[in-house]
């Protein structure tokens, strides 16, 4: 699976692009189609503390899948994001398996 990490506004370390790629790779283990991820970082302009935005697009066949977080770091976002397509992921894989 090919990850693109985008960073408008900021260079991002490359300690977090390697731990983007490391934990996104970890959903194909739950479905092994998925094409490629397109993740975006962004920090918002505001006096909140939560003010990091992770954006993650997963395309797979016929479908995209998109999820965004708000939290204070971005690792923290990664995860939370990843939680999330990987529920969905496992749910999509189930309702796959009963339709054959």
């Amino acid at each position: 699976m090919k990850v693109n990490v985008q960073t408008p506004n900021f260079d991002a370390d490359i300690k977090l692009i390697e731990f983007i790629k490391k934990r996104l790779s970890k959903l194909e283990t739950f479905y092994d189609k998925i094409i490629f991820a397109d993740v975006f970082l962004k920090v918002q302009n505001t006096s909140q503390k939560e003010n990091k935005i992770v954006e993650v697009l997963l395309s797979i066949p016929g479908d995209d899948v998109i999820v965004k977080k708000e939290c204070r770091k971005f690792e923290e976002g990664i995860d939370e994001c990843a939680n999330s397509l990987e529920r969905q992921l496992k749910k999509r894989k189930q309702k796959q398996r009963a339709h054959l």
